[in-house]
């Protein structure tokens, strides 16, 4: 909305900032945190008033037992503070910005409705996990084959680029599409699963976002993307508003869930700001370096599969407790050490994931 004020600059030239990318990204980090932090106390108020809380697994460390009564669907001042800086912050005539918007309302709006049923109504288990992936389906496949017909940079609709490697693509032809329905899927629920201990997966989402901001600059700045053989998008720099206005909701939140929690995000959170990061790495046109910016979630997810599988086949446990963080727990680290020594990993394979901008 503000980016319109720059066709006043001839009458005001001081206007003319407004359309540049960097300064609406700092804007929209600054305006989303703030929004976070000064309507978060009265949002988490009224969540205790509707006795909205976290109910804690008895199989689970029992440390865990004092989080009981902790409000949750705190990913609805995430999503508040997300969607109203990107309106103010981006062009709305920007196709990608609609699709990310669109994208997180609606999965904002299955993990509430999850939360809702779990929390209020009392049903046990919310959403069933087929109901679940059903809708989570319906967004995948409309987004998928839209960017089929409609893709990102025409020249390589079904390719992907093949990280640290000089020009190097495959091209998945129509395996393609289920391609990117997997990374949705998938990104969804493995931030979901990660989302256990104070702090551990929205602080891992930020320096995720970080790198996305990045790429999404890069490859929608035609020199920038020509000179580190990225795949140019036209327009792809103003996903780099949505991605630093949810770094500003996302920081704004950690203000009030890091250790001890004063509320936890619930579904409502993370299955939009999982379903995002996997959506903006197939709109930049950067799928496979995911696997490394996510691998905190990668990894999570992963320690699920391996203990399910292990569990019907051998009647064994790999893990002391899935995912992955609750095993470290019970193993008898303090779950602050836990959260910081994740953190750190996801720092490091952030950059791991950067210096892809110059090796290939």
């Amino acid at each position: 909305m503000f980016y319109f004020l720059y066709y006043l600059s001839k009458y005001f030239s001081f206007l003319n900032v407004f359309q540049y990318i960097t300064f609406r990204a700092g804007g929209a980090i600054i305006t989303a945190l703030l929004i976070s932090i000064i309507y978060g106390k009265r949002i988490i108020g009224k969540l205790k008033s509707f006795k909205i809380e976290q109910t804690i697994r008895e199989d689970g460390p029992k440390t865990h037992l004092a989080k009981s009564g902790t409000p949750t669907m705190g990913g609805i001042m995430i999503l508040i503070s997300l969607l109203i800086s990107t309106l103010l912050w981006a062009r709305l005539d920007n196709r990608f910005i609609l699709i990310l918007m669109f994208s997180a309302t609606y999965l904002g709006l299955l993990g509430f409705i999850d939360d809702y049923l779990k929390l209020i109504k009392k049903h046990s288990s919310g959403l069933s996990a087929s109901k679940k992936m059903f809708f989570l389906s319906i967004l995948a496949l409309i987004l998928t084959t839209y960017l089929y017909f409609f893709p990102s940079n025409p020249k390589y609709i079904t390719s992907i680029n093949i990280p640290y490697l000089k020009e190097t693509f495959v091209n998945l032809g129509i395996i393609y599409i289920f391609f990117s329905y997997f990374i949705i899927i998938g990104s969804s629920n493995a931030v979901n699963l990660t989302d256990g201990l104070d702090g551990l997966a929205i602080g891992t989402l930020i320096f995720s976002g970080m790198v996305y901001v990045v790429f999404a600059y890069v490859a929608g700045n035609a020199k920038f993307s020509e000179y580190l053989k990225v795949i140019p998008v036209s327009g792809a720099g103003e996903i780099s508003i949505f991605l630093t206005a949810m770094i500003g909701a996302c920081l704004g939140f950690l203000w009030f869930n890091c250790h001890p929690a004063d509320v936890f995000m619930g579904d409502t959170g993370s299955l939009f700001l999982g379903g995002s990061i996997g959506i903006v790495s197939i709109l930049v046109k950067q799928e496979l370096i995911l696997i490394v910016v996510g691998g905190i979630f990668v990894v999570e997810s992963l320690s699920v599969m391996l203990q399910v599988v292990s569990f019907k086949v051998r009647k064994k446990r790999i893990f002391k407790m899935a995912p992955l963080h609750h095993h470290f727990e019970l193993l008898g680290y303090k779950e602050e050490k836990v959260v910081i020594r994740f953190w750190i990993i996801a720092i490091i394979l952030a950059l791991l994931a950067l210096t892809s901008l110059k090796i290939r």
